[in-house]
């Protein structure tokens, strides 16, 4: 018996209200609660801190809402706390 197939916007209509982990194809990363997308993955994430990467340094940023173009995201992590950054 085949497993049931699960579409990728299927996946991510299954995250809305839960913490995601957006890869963009920039140096940024995102982690927030996904609000909701569309049909080209545009997404609307809340409480969301920003990872950026330039050189040696690491920003982190604290965002209360942010909408995200789909056509430059790169990967998503349902449940993804995000990447390691040590603090200096």
């Amino acid at each position: 018996m085949a497993a049931p197939q699960l579409l990728p916007l299927e996946l991510i209509d299954k995250c809305i209200g839960s913490r995601i982990w957006v890869v963009m194809k920039s140096e940024k990363e995102f982690v927030g609660t996904l609000q909701g997308f569309d049909d080209y993955v545009n997404m609307v994430l809340k409480d969301v801190t920003e990872y950026e990467t330039k050189g040696n340094t690491k920003h982190v940023t604290s965002l209360k809402q942010i909408l995200l173009n789909g056509n430059n995201i790169c990967m998503l992590v349902p449940g993804g706390q995000g990447p390691t950054v040590a603090c200096s």
